[in-house]
């Protein structure tokens, strides 16, 4: 038995205790049906519970923001009744959860919203690619409306929210989500944010709305009990290469100082390494990394102190007992990506543990 690595060993994040540093990656996957958690999905959360930490899959704290097909919410009674379910679940088996709050912004198509919704970014910059919806297969993604003070201090305050109900569900803690090309990365970004306001225009102004939600989250629940996600040097969802990347996360993490965690996308930008290591000296606290990790990557990122936690995505798809499978230094299962956004079990919560 592996016992003497470090991705094993417990970790204290604010006050949670970890029994390991291993984090269960947020990870859309689509099964929550009308936008609402399920059984289904209470299951594969709890098959799960072994992570030092889970950080579930991208969750909308505003009808605007689901975007996608089938992706769940966390703004109505029937969606916190959900995830209550889901967070009693892993709780019951000794689990520790944390929401991930995603705002798609500009990603997003009509089909995938309920009826009234609009889809909003910081500028009405449309994105390249298409989005899949259930009624017509893929298809273009739209321009956006620009938000405006109205929407701003709405969708400021849909967070605001979404913290709330995280607390009422159970959670305990929520994660921003400020990558990928979603709503929150879309102010940090000169693409998407082409605004003259006191949202846009310099790095102060950009970062402005992420720390404001951040500040607003932390008065809701605490310090210690809010993270966010970041992915410098990311260009997913149509974001391009800037000059500011470095400067702009520097000046965001230091303003976010205190936070229970820094989430840190891993890119194979050149610049990727000098950026994150700008990003982790001015946040000061606890980093999470992600990105293509396995066993070994994630003890040597350890060992030269890159991060603290560090977390998986596809092998917790496959594998409910990978910290087990870690422990044992067993083989892992491989996923079937054609059953990653798919509305069923297979490929979801019918993976098996290594038998005794």
């Amino acid at each position: 038995m592996s016992t003497n690595l470090v991705l094993l060993s417990p970790y204290k994040l604010g006050g949670l205790e970890l029994p390991n540093r291993i984090v269960m990656a947020p990870m859309t996957r689509c099964r929550a049906i009308g936008g609402v958690p399920n059984e289904l999905m209470r299951g594969y959360y709890a098959q799960r519970a072994s992570a030092g930490l889970i950080i579930t899959e991208g969750t909308s704290p505003s009808p605007n923001g689901l975007g996608y097909a089938r992706i769940p919410g966390l703004y109505s009674p029937a969606q916190i009744e959900g995830w209550r379910a889901v967070t009693d679940a892993v709780h019951t088996r000794g689990g520790r959860i944390f929401v991930q709050l995603m705002h798609v912004g500009r990603i997003a198509h009509a089909n995938n919203l309920p009826p009234g919704s609009r889809i909003l970014a910081p500028s009405a910059i449309a994105s390249a690619g298409n989005m899949w919806t259930d009624q017509e297969g893929l298809q273009p993604l739209p321009t956006p409306a620009e938000m405006n003070a109205a929407d701003l201090k709405e969708t400021f305050g849909e967070f605001v929210a979404g913290a709330k109900n995280a607390k009422n569900a159970g959670f305990d803690g929520i994660e921003l989500h400020a990558a990928n090309g979603y709503l929150l990365e879309q102010f940090l970004h000169p693409h998407t944010n082409r605004r003259s306001d006191a949202y846009g225009g310099s790095i102060e102004k950009r970062i402005r709305f992420v720390i404001d939600v951040a500040r607003a989250s932390v008065d809701v629940l605490g310090a210690d009990r809010v993270g966010i996600r970041i992915s410098p040097h990311g260009t997913f969802n149509d974001l391009p290469e800037h000059s500011e990347v470095a400067a702009t996360y520097e000046a965001l993490a230091t303003e976010l100082r205190g936070l229970a965690y820094l989430h840190i996308i891993n890119h194979t930008h050149a610049d990727f390494p000098k950026s994150a290591k700008i990003a982790r000296s001015a946040f000061g606290g606890p980093i999470i990394v992600n990105g293509g990790y396995d066993l070994d990557r994630a003890e040597t990122a350890l060992a030269n102190q890159e991060a603290h936690l560090v977390a998986f995505g596809k092998p917790f798809i496959s594998n409910p007992d990978l910290v087990d499978r870690f422990h044992k230094r067993a083989p892992l299962t491989n996923p079937n990506p054609n059953t990653f956004y798919t509305a069923g079990p297979e490929g979801y919560s019918d993976y098996t543990a290594l038998t005794a």
